[in-house]
């Protein structure tokens, strides 16, 4: 079961790229303008995971907040300005990170090929190149997305909460043209990557007023995580990786799930 929604998981960010964006998308879109794109982001997401081990994890959760609010659009690198409050500075976006590895590989294109690569093409395929560095498998990313040229920070309400429940989950999904199957493929991201206390610990107390935790985790897990997130908590790093190989793109996330102890979030994508 779990390789199989993991094969999915590589699909369904191909769909999701597709399916929200006007353009016309094509592997070979840049094959005459721009031959060497690829390379030239492939290495900027080499580099900077050689420095910084979170970098991958960072990537796979910048792609998945762009293309849920307007598409894969890179509107979620557009900064604010005096008049209007950005994606990047809405509430579930301010711990976004690597922003500069999307910047170095755009400026090193402007280099070689310059208003030829849009942002967008870039984010996407730093999300592929991501995820076979730390193990997964490889796929043919579509190019020819355009850039937005809007961003707003009051959209990013929309996108999926740790504090969702399942079914809220999956009509978020649903609005966007996914199924709950794809919900869970998708969830599968979260193979990657470390949660900070903040966004789980609601379901380790006073969960309800007949479970002190949420019943769907493991004991033993809950009472780990409430020792790493203790009342009150002044660490702000504490938190815990999203699976036991949190560096790996793998199926492990789907096993721990299956056992209570891999679901902070109830099954979606890393930071």
């Amino acid at each position: 079961m779990g390789f199989k929604i993991i094969s999915s998981l590589n699909i369904l960010l191909l769909l999701v790229t597709i399916s929200q964006s006007g353009a016309i998308l094509d592997p070979h879109y840049y094959d005459k303008t721009c031959p060497q794109a690829e390379n030239i982001i492939n290495q900027a997401v080499r580099n900077a995971t050689k420095y910084d081990p979170k970098v991958p994890a960072r990537i796979l959760r910048m792609f998945f907040h762009d293309c849920f609010i307007r598409g894969c659009d890179a509107s979620v690198l557009l900064d604010s300005t005096p008049t209007n409050k950005a994606e990047k500075d809405g509430p579930p976006n301010v711990s976004l990170a690597a922003f500069y590895v999307i910047d170095d590989a755009k400026n090193k294109l402007e280099q070689s090929c310059p208003k030829t690569v849009s942002c967008a093409d870039i984010i996407a395929i730093a999300a592929r190149d991501v995820v076979v560095l730390s193990g997964g498998p490889n796929w043919s990313v579509l190019k020819g997305r355009k850039d937005g040229r809007i961003s707003r920070a009051n959209e990013t309400i929309n996108l999926p909460a740790p504090s969702s429940n399942t079914s809220q989950l999956i009509q978020s999904f649903s609005q966007r043209g996914l199924s709950a199957k794809d919900f869970v493929a998708l969830s599968g991201g979260h193979t990657l990557g470390f949660s900070h206390c903040s966004s789980f610990e609601a379901r380790l107390r006073n969960f309800s007023s007949t479970h002190d935790s949420d019943p769907t985790l493991n004991p033993q897990f809950a009472a780990g995580l409430k020792s790493k997130c203790p009342k009150p908590n002044t660490d702000r790093n504490a938190g815990q990786f999203l699976d036991s190989t949190s560096s790996v793109f793998d199926n492990d996330y789907y096993e721990g799930l299956s056992e209570g102890k891999e679901c902070l979030f109830r099954p979606i994508v890393v930071g």
